[in-house]
């Protein structure tokens, strides 16, 4: 049981005193570059996507 107990304390004072943890301020702004990265790769995809599916239509047209 002491054991657990020990483990348990370690745990806690390593998340607590340890860990160095990302300021909220630029959690925040990381987060929020990647979610704009996602949505122009996004449009981006649905671009090439839309373009290709014209050109190969056009294509099944012809033939």
């Amino acid at each position: 049981m002491e054991k657990i107990k020990n483990f348990f304390e370690e745990y806690t004072d390593e998340l607590l005193y340890k860990v160095q943890w990302t300021p909220s301020e630029k959690l925040i702004s990381d987060s929020i570059t990647v979610f704009i990265a996602c949505i122009i790769l996004a449009i981006v995809i649905f671009l090439m996507d839309a373009a290709f599916s014209t050109v190969l239509g056009q294509l099944y047209k012809l033939f």
